[in-house]
């Protein structure tokens, strides 16, 4: 059985072999068996990278874990000699491995992804950003558009007072910007529009995505970006 796969993370299993959970065009989240990945001589281990997109070939399920017999990487245009995208992969990852744990096939979020990263290798510096809304609207959770001035992060409507303190007017329409652009990924925000929306989308993924927890590297892009 063949399957494309996001790698969202992976966890070490013994010495020389790892789990690796990935978001699979064809299944979604799902989880593998890698043996030996990490033995002295197998290369494979440099294919564990956030976001790398792999080509597996799996045994024909027989337990609750699938193993990978094969591995191919898809894309070899990595991006490991540059900070700020390696920044951007680890936090977008974390926070995929969290919001897709229950997520079934879904071709428009691994589009989205696709799309997040050919963006990213243009050196998109927002890339993050505009994808965190995107896959908002891919899950059915995008705001509703309205008149009103002041979104409120959880009921995800405009509204008339502000109801949260990074929801400023400013931002609010940071976020109308997006709902109502055809080309999200070509708008500009300002360094100060960067950091408030981040600050605001974190704010609405903790209503709209039970136990959700900020990415470990959030940090991390603060500082860089």
């Amino acid at each position: 059985m063949t399957q494309e796969v996001f790698l969202l993370s992976y966890t070490k299993y013994g010495d020389h072999d790892a789990v690796l959970h990935c978001f699979c065009r064809e299944n979604g989240f799902e989880s593998f068996f890698a043996k030996g990945i990490y033995a002295a001589k197998s290369k494979k281990k440099a294919f564990l990278f956030p976001l790398n997109e792999l080509l597996l070939y799996t045994s024909d399920r027989k337990k609750n874990i699938q193993n990978v017999l094969k591995m191919e990487q898809k894309n070899v245009d990595l991006f490991s000699s540059d900070i700020r995208k390696n920044a951007i992969l680890f936090f977008i990852s974390d926070l995929l491995n969290q919001v897709l744990r229950n997520e079934n096939q879904n071709i428009g979020i691994y589009s989205e992804i696709s799309i997040f990263l050919s963006q990213l290798q243009i050196d998109n510096f927002q890339a993050h950003l505009i994808f965190i809304f995107r896959l908002l609207k891919q899950q059915g959770l995008q705001p509703l558009f309205s008149d009103k001035t002041f979104l409120n992060p959880e009921t995800g409507n405009f509204e008339d007072r502000e109801v949260h303190h990074f929801f400023s007017k400013e931002i609010s329409y940071v976020w109308k910007d997006l709902i109502t652009s055809q080309d999200p990924y070509s708008l500009k925000l300002s360094r100060a529009e960067k950091q408030n929306f981040l600050d605001s989308a974190l704010v609405y993924f903790h209503y709209h995505f039970t136990d959700f927890r900020e990415p470990k590297s959030l940090e991390i892009i603060k500082e860089i970006f």
